[in-house]
Order: structure tokens, then C-alpha cells, then sequence
């Protein structure tokens, strides 16, 4: 079992920054990789970014490459996703998500994942 909790969203203009975090806890926080993806009001759950087990892989959405920068602390089990530029567009609900160790499907997916967080949101203003 994994726990995931959210923090760091809120209100900001466009073109501002914001830090999210997500802090794990139960198994082994090295051991996994995990993922970030976000939910607008009416529309899918999509992928926003993904990290392996050692943070030497990293992808991203084509809509946020150069823009948000996902990076782990595994001494501090936590997982962060920088976000600058921010446009309304950004607007959502940020979830961070880990796979159990038998699911090898696509990071892409929210399928792929078993554990998710409660989420946080994210509000960008014009």
C-alpha cells in the first residue's frame, strides 16, 4: 500500500509559478516510479509528467515540456512538479499516482496506476 497527499496548489496569475508536492508513504518511496496528471471540470484525467524509481527518467505532455519540471527526493519520500509560464489552460486538479508492482502498463495512462492522491488545485487566472 501507498499513501500520496497533494500540496501546493492555489490562485495564480498567468505566467506565474507554482510548486507542487507529493509526499508518499508505505512501501519502499526509491523502489517506484510515479506520476503526475491533472483533471479539468468535464474532461479525462491526463498525464502530465513522469518520473522513474531513480529520477534519471523523465518525461512530460508535449503541453507542458519546458514549462514544468518534475524532479523526487528520495530521503524526503517526496516528489515535486515545478510549474512556470502557468496559463489558464493549467487550470485543474493535480494528482500524483504510483503503480503497484505488477502493473507495467503505460506511464502515459492513468490506467497504469493504483494508488492516487486526493489532488490539489490549481487555478490560473487570465
Amino acid at each position: 500500500q501507498v499513501q500520496l497527499v497533494e500540496s501546493g496548489g492555489g490562485l495564480v496569475q498567468a505566467g506565474g509559478s507554482l510548486r507542487l508536492s507529493c509526499a508518499a508513504s508505505g512501501r519502499t518511496f526509491s523502489s517506484y516510479p510515479l506520476g503526475w496528471f491533472r483533471q479539468a471540470p468535464g474532461k479525462e484525467r491526463d498525464f502530465v509528467a513522469h518520473i522513474s524509481w531513480s529520477g534519471t527518467t523523465r518525461t512530460y505532455a508535449d503541453s507542458v515540456k519546458g514549462r514544468f519540471t518534475i524532479s523526487r527526493d528520495n530521503a524526503k519520500n517526496t516528489v515535486y512538479l515545478q510549474m512556470n509560464s502557468l496559463k489558464p489552460e493549467d487550470t485543474a486538479v493535480y494528482y500524483c499516482a504510483v503503480p503497484s508492482p505488477t502493473n507495467s502498463g503505460s506511464p502515459y495512462s492513468s490506467r497504469s496506476y493504483d494508488y492516487w492522491g486526493q489532488g490539489t488545485q490549481v487555478t490560473v487566472s487570465s
